[in-house]
């Protein structure tokens, strides 16, 4: 089990100014930031990060909102990153999720869920990865 983990503030909670209060809940939850950047995903870029999708109905809408304004971009750490971390974000779907989750806060739908969390630790290494060097780790 590893102590890391990766999110990714969405670009509609960006938008909407929440990215210093979900920060706020990830840091009260008892997780450390160990590299944290905002930028903005190309297409190509996107479509990478989310290739697990590409053949699902929904790939090119997720492409395209991910790619529509900047996001905040995160590795964290905590014993039980992932699964803490999961719990901590709450369901997919903000009208299932748990109360006082960042998306039951944070999320305007299924589609624009607030943040992304990852789903296993060898997804979370690989995210980490993608958007961080090691140099850009402390």
């Amino acid at each position: 089990m590893s102590r890391t983990t990766f999110t990714m503030i969405k670009p509609d909670a960006v938008s909407a100014g929440h990215v210093g209060a979900i920060l706020e809940k990830i840091t009260t939850a008892g997780f450390d930031i160990k590299g944290l950047k905002m930028t903005q995903l190309s297409k190509r870029e996107a479509e990478s990060f989310y290739a697990i999708h590409s053949e699902r109905p929904f790939f090119g809408e997720l492409v395209q909102f991910m790619t529509s304004g900047p996001i905040v971009a995160a590795v964290l750490e905590k014993e039980n990153a992932v699964a803490d971390f999961r719990a901590l974000i709450g369901s997919t779907n903000p009208e299932e999720a748990a109360e006082g989750t960042i998306r039951k806060m944070f999320a305007e739908s299924v589609g624009r869920n607030a943040v992304h969390g990852s789903d296993s630790d060898e997804n979370a290494a690989i995210e980490c990865s993608f958007h961080f060097s090691a140099r850009e780790l402390y």
